[in-house]
């Protein structure tokens, strides 16, 4: 008998049984891929480590604008993906490690529940006293015409596939302008590819601040990334993707299309209805606890559908392992922060002009370019990255904020820290910032008020 399984090893897995097994629990760990699930295989982790490789070529690239003569500048993308791969075997290597440390029993095979208390993995069963469902998500596949044979005959790929392409198509066609396909884009756009993205929406980024959203799509519009908007793929022949906009039927030639329009909670055949596990829309319902419907039955990460981000699957985790070792914790979603690491970088958290007026709230809107860093200035020449924030009236607290701009990944934990614990506009004014850093830029943008 253990005292937590845990269903799925990627961050939410893994994390709440590293956790867990140092808290002393005897716990067990059911993966059946690999450690670190989709966000060190085949998402979070290798796509930054092509982006980088790709961000370290457009350096050398305009190299002379800061005074680099560099000549001769090319990707080898085969080199990229092999360095792609030993950060990925480095980072799962050091998640067993991490098992093994705290005393995880871990097994490789697909995990059925069978009960409220116990999970199959092949002919063998476990008991367990809780459970901890974190079984992540997997890509939409729409029902378009030719995506099935597209899938089959490698012309179609997901985000597991592309990472692993042996060469830079000379033309790729990105159904969906959300993260993943702006990402893909991004690089195989540096690497030299043809690169089209064809978006149902009139915008790109999904949620992202508009403003944001509409100097990302200048950028990238500029680095020749073609963009068809408020189009809608109707089929995917031999060598082309067919959509519609504004009444009419459009082919587009591609080598290879990348189908980014989304991701689902993986919650089919995993045995929920045995166990009485509730879900709305495909996803696992749980409540601030993490808990399901089901006392000792818990929930975390992509699969509960609500912040699809590894991150918050991360602090999912933490809060369902504190519960079930009787430490009242809560999860709160308001200031969960989210990145595109495209080049310029977008950055946000809180609340969005949009979603401000849509909720009613009376906000004051307060953006300063980023030239008004010194540093930012220092490294681009040229730049049209703003800081945005979205400022309570009446509070005088910072409920959003939206960067666009180099850095802006590693700044946004700050402003984030602002939103959750509801900093004052007068509080932040106080506080002292580096220089020169691109970070001043909220000090910047506060003192903009």
């Amino acid at each position: 008998m253990f005292d937590l399984i845990v269903l799925g090893g990627g961050p939410a897995g893994y994390l709440a049984a590293e956790r867990a097994g140092h808290a002393g629990q005897k716990v067990l760990l059911i993966e059946k891929r690999a450690l670190g699930g989709v966000c060190l295989n085949e998402g979070c982790i290798p796509s930054k480590a092509l982006l980088h490789s790709a961000k370290v070529l457009d350096y050398a690239k305009h190299g002379a604008q800061y005074g680099v003569n560099i000549s001769g500048a090319s990707i080898d993308h085969a080199a990229v993906v092999a360095r792609k791969n030993r950060v990925v075997k480095t980072l799962v290597s050091g998640v067993a490690a991490l098992m093994k440390a705290n005393k995880v029993t871990v097994v490789t095979g697909e995990g059925m529940l069978t009960g409220k208390n116990t999970v199959r993995v092949g002919g063998d069963t476990y008991e367990g006293r809780n459970l901890l469902i974190c079984t992540g998500s997997e890509p939409v596949i729409p029902p378009i015409k030719g995506v099935k044979e597209g899938l089959a005959n490698g012309l179609v790929l997901t985000n597991r596939e592309i990472l692993d392409l042996p060469a830079v198509p000379e033309s790729l066609v990105v159904i969906g302008g959300g993260v993943i396909g702006l990402e893909m884009a991004s690089y195989f756009n540096s690497a030299g590819a043809k690169v089209t993205v064809i978006e149902m929406l009139p915008t790109i980024a999904g949620p992202t601040d508009r403003e944001i959203s509409a100097i990302l799509l200048k950028n990238y519009t500029d680095k020749g990334v073609v963009f068809h908007l408020g189009a809608r793929v109707v089929e995917v022949t031999e060598n082309a993707v067919v959509y519609e906009q504004d009444g009419k039927t459009v082919s587009v030639p591609a080598d290879k299309v990348l189908l980014s329009i989304g991701r689902r909670a993986s919650t089919k055949d995993i045995g929920l209805e045995a166990a009485g596990v509730y879900c709305e829309r495909g996803a696992i319902v749980t409540d601030r606890r993490m808990q399901t419907n089901v006392a000792g039955i818990y929930a975390a990460g992509d699969v509960n559908g609500r912040y699809m981000l590894a991150h918050t699957a991360y602090r999912e985790a933490e809060v369902a392992v504190n519960n079930i070792l009787g430490k009242r914790d809560v999860m709160r979603y308001n200031a969960i922060p989210s990145v595109i690491y495209t080049s310029p970088e977008v950055a946000s958290v809180g609340e969005t002009e949009e979603t401000a007026k849509e909720k009613g709230l009376d906000v004051e809107i307060v953006s300063q370019q980023m030239m008004y860093s010194g540093r930012y200035v220092a490294e681009n020449l040229a730049g049209d990255g703003i800081c945005k924030l979205i400022i309570d009236k009446k509070r005088r607290t910072v409920l959003g904020a939206h960067l666009i701009g180099n850095y802006a990944s590693e700044i946004i934990y700050g402003a984030a820290i602002m939103v959750e614990t509801e900093m004052r506009v007068s509080d932040i004014k106080e506080l002292v910032f580096p220089h020169p850093t691109v970070c001043e830029i909220i000090r910047e943008t506060i003192f903009a008020c």
